[in-house]
């Protein structure tokens, strides 16, 4: 099996990341897929975004995801930061328990590497929801 980053974003001007909101605006492109797309947006020192990648696109309900492929991508990018998004087809916004595990994992894998996960974003065509702004983002102490 071969990994391939399915789409990628060079963004043309410089835009820093201070709160979901701004995330949000960047994705909602995606709200609307049919499939679920694990997206990743990689950030430099000063939260300037680096690039924005699809890392996986999934059925309707699920997507498949694996630290690897999405540190693979940060850790190319000189990522010193980074925030996962994926949208849900079916509108909603709320996230799942498969949702905050794999924010759990990401959290973990970039504390070990020095690469944090800064948050996780679940949008869909009515909105967004920010797993750290609703106290369901991992602590230090996990």
């Amino acid at each position: 099996m071969t990994y391939q980053i399915v789409s990628e974003r060079k963004l043309k001007r410089k835009v820093r990341i201070a709160n979901p909101v701004e995330v949000f605006k960047l994705v909602q492109r995606y709200a609307a897929a049919k499939q679920e797309q694990f997206i990743l947006v990689t950030l430099s020192g000063a939260h300037n975004v680096i690039s924005i990648s699809i890392i996986s696109i999934g059925l309707a309900n699920k997507t498949i995801v694996h630290p690897r492929e999405v540190f693979a991508k940060a850790i190319s990018d000189r990522a010193s930061a980074i925030i996962v998004c994926h949208n849900h087809p079916s509108g909603e916004a709320d996230p799942s328990p498969e949702d905050i595990q794999v924010t759990k994992d990401l959290f973990l894998t970039g504390q070990i590497i020095g690469i944090p996960l800064l948050d996780h974003i679940v949008f869909s065509k009515n909105g967004y929801t920010s797993l750290r702004s609703q106290g369901l983002f991992p602590n230090n102490r996990e």
